[in-house]
């Protein structure tokens, strides 16, 4: 029997080894970079970062969903999905299919206008379920990351142009002064 619920936070451990079969099964097992204590901090307490879904098929977890919330400035607040993962014993039981629901469920809920995600284009089991469902591809958007050394590089840049100045937000700067 399949049961969906909130991940707590002693769902740490758990999380993280998903995580790792997902990226075994995408093929990028050594880049995880993300700790167990890293899920703990920040996906648990007033100040989470992310939630999770875990399903379990009777007392066993097969499955989980990573999301958080997100802006479009086209299309207004949504759910971004970070992870959808399925242990292979599990899969063709639905399970995907419910975890999926479940996000949408909390984005209606949470009154937000869509649920966006990345996919593997090699993923054809993936690329099927998702257009079964009604879902679209972006086709000509690609995803963009900067990380690492060239996070670190472009953030130093920050304000080494003569004509740039940063300017506190004047409304912010009086409130902070009326504190004084």
């Amino acid at each position: 029997m399949l049961t969906i619920r909130d991940a707590i936070s002693e769902d740490a451990a758990l999380i993280r080894a998903l995580i790792q079969e997902l990226a075994e099964y995408d093929g990028e097992a050594d880049h995880v970079r993300t700790t167990e204590a890293d899920i703990a901090r920040d996906g648990f307490g007033t100040n989470a970062k992310f939630r999770t879904l875990i399903a379990e098929w009777g007392s066993q977890a097969v499955g989980f969903a990573v999301f958080f919330h997100y802006y479009s400035t086209w299309r207004g607040s949504g759910i971004y999905l970070e992870d959808l993962y399925v242990r292979p014993e599990f899969r063709r039981r639905g399970i995907g299919t419910a975890l999926l629901a479940q996000v949408a469920h909390t984005a209606r809920e949470e009154s937000c206008t869509f649920v966006r995600w990345a996919v593997l284009d090699w993923n054809e089991p993936a690329l099927n379920l998702y257009a079964s469902l009604g879902a679209g591809l972006l086709n000509n958007w690609r995803c963009v990351v900067l990380d690492g050394d060239w996070l670190d590089r472009l953030a130093r840049k920050r304000l080494t142009h003569d004509a740039c100045t940063r300017v506190e937000n004047p409304k912010q700067q009086s409130r902070n002064n009326h504190d004084l």
